[in-house]
């Protein structure tokens, strides 16, 4: 998996050095907390420390832990697309909580594939990337809207709407119940198929602090759908509501 992810950033730094005078490019680094679902589909949540960041080369790309990898291969004054890469959360035994032992952990897992935007405006635009696991049978694809709000003071702030899909292989993993977990549980078995799993509300701040400081802010309200939100592991155990933020201090240059 690391042999992979390799495989995803040295094109990126070499096209980097490559496109070096295209535009400034900007980076950020900081740290922060996270807190989030405690497995996808929990109704309680844990906090997470998380590293901080977001390395933009205009024409070349970006690295992010918020919105991970992308490798532009179309840079048009409206169209955008390229090569996309993530890295999905699992659930370990002390995620699960009082479940632990009774449904299966999952690890995590990188997924690569590409995206595609076209851009209305500087400040509006629409996109989808789809992705594969890298080691594993899941695909996922999205669809998402961004607006970039007009600044409030010298704060820079965005809305993001995404919709979310899986394939059956991935439905299953993170929202299936075999009979034997069914059992244990008290509950029915469920082995969904492919389908939408997720709508995603995100609101996305920085407010600065001084000329190369600041705090990232990210509030994210999701509702699972479909295959997802019908699971018995979520409507009996957890809540089709997730809730996630993020704060950060960073250093910016």
């Amino acid at each position: 998996m690391r042999g992979l992810l390799l495989a995803f950033l040295v094109p990126f730094l070499a096209c980097a050095a490559a496109h070096a005078e295209d535009a400034t490019p900007t980076y950020a680094f900081g740290a922060g907390v996270q807190r989030m679902p405690s497995w996808p589909g929990a109704s309680d949540h844990r906090n997470q420390a998380i590293p901080y960041v977001d390395i933009e080369l205009p024409g070349v790309g970006e690295l992010s832990t918020a919105d991970g990898l992308t490798i532009d291969l179309i840079h048009g004054d409206r169209w955008h697309g390229g090569i996309y890469g993530n890295w999905l959360w699992g659930r370990t035994h002390d995620d699960l909580g009082s479940l632990g032992g009774k449904v299966a952990s999952l690890s995590p897992r990188f997924v690569g594939g590409g995206y595609l935007e076209y851009a209305f405006t500087k400040r509006f635009s629409v996109g989808g990337h789809v992705a594969h696991d890298t080691d594993g049978a899941g695909a996922y694809v999205a669809l998402y809207a961004d607006y970039q709000l007009p600044d409030v003071w010298y704060i820079q702030h965005s809305l993001e709407i995404q919709v979310e899909g899986m394939n059956g292989p991935a439905m299953r993993r993170f929202f299936g119940l075999n009979a034997t977990e069914a059992a244990t549980l008290g509950t029915r078995a469920w082995q969904p198929g492919a389908g939408r799993q997720m709508v995603d509300l995100e609101y996305d701040a920085f407010i600065p602090t001084s000329q190369h400081t600041g705090f990232a802010l990210a509030v994210s309200y999701g509702k699972l759908i479909g295959n997802a939100g019908d699971s018995p592991l979520v409507r009996g155990f957890g809540s089709t509501r997730q809730v996630t933020e993020t704060l950060a201090f960073v250093y910016h240059f």
